[in-house]
């Protein structure tokens, strides 16, 4: 980062965080009776998903379908929470960090489960939490240490790779894609099913299947059919992790950089 590109990070800063200190915004919250961000709907949704999340946790281990539903119900109201803060005008810092604390919370605990049912990768999921955690934190403490007032906003000239990934048609399909892998490897444990018996016995009796379909194909479960198609999503999303990670530690260095700069500047 250049000398330049750092003053204008840190100019940002100074120029667009709130002009309350933590005291002064715990006072403001505890006795303001207009509003109640609390009761946002954006939050309440957020709520409902907590709710969902830990249902299906309960069912994880022994009942597969209840906990694919709940997990899935929980997973779909992350694009609801959004559309409701705009269309209602109710979009809220701490909307935005509840929103992510979910989406990483409910992810880890299924990675979790994942480790444990399958112990030979658990060091791959641990990897993927730490990851996923580290990737996000360094992400929102880089982009408000500069002044965003949204982890989402990225300049291309900071990351083209993020300001796509953040675009919302994007961001769901990767989100969704990536949750429906981990989905599908939990699924892999229950659901030895052939795929091909979902279909109706006079299509899969014809003589047209039978010569056609590879035998590979007759001993796929919808599970193991879900998996191969979302890994490529899974494995995007978790390079985009990566560059998150690179990117953020390089814009708090540039920001660490022009402080000492000014702090030698001052002292001379």
């Amino acid at each position: 980062m250049s000398k330049r590109t750092a003053h204008v990070v840190v100019k940002g800063r100074r120029a667009t965080l709130s002009d309350v200190d933590a005291s002064q915004a715990h006072e403001i919250a505890t006795k303001t009776t207009e509003e109640n961000v609390y009761l946002f709907v954006p939050n309440l949704i957020g709520y409902a998903r907590i709710v969902l999340a830990a249902l299906a946790l309960y069912y994880m281990p022994f009942h597969p379908r209840y906990c694919t539903l709940l997990y899935g119900a929980s997973t779909l109201l992350d694009a609801a929470d959004g559309y409701a803060a705009r269309a209602l005008k109710q979009a809220s810092q701490f909307g935005a960090v509840l929103d992510m604390i979910v989406d990483r919370c409910t992810t880890s605990c299924l990675l979790c489960y994942l480790a444990s049912a399958y112990p030979n990768y658990a060091l791959v999921f641990q990897g993927l939490i730490s990851l996923d955690f580290s990737s996000h934190y360094m992400h929102m403490v880089s982009t408000l240490t500069t002044g965003s007032r949204h982890h989402k906003e990225v300049k291309e000239d900071v990351s083209r790779i993020l300001r796509w990934y953040y675009k919302k048609s994007v961001l769901f399909t990767m989100c969704a894609g990536n949750e429906l892998f981990f989905v599908a490897l939990y699924l892999l444990k229950w659901d030895k099913t052939p795929l091909y018996t979902l279909f109706p016995y006079a299509w899969t009796s014809s003589e047209l299947f039978v010569d056609n379909v590879p035998r590979f194909a007759l001993r796929l479960t919808f599970a193991q059919a879900l998996a191969a198609i979302t890994f490529p999503i899974s494995l995007g999303k978790n390079i985009v992790n990566i560059v998150q990670a690179w990117k953020a530690s390089k814009v708090l260095v540039g920001v660490d950089l022009r402080e000492r700069a000014l702090a030698k500047t001052k002292a001379t």
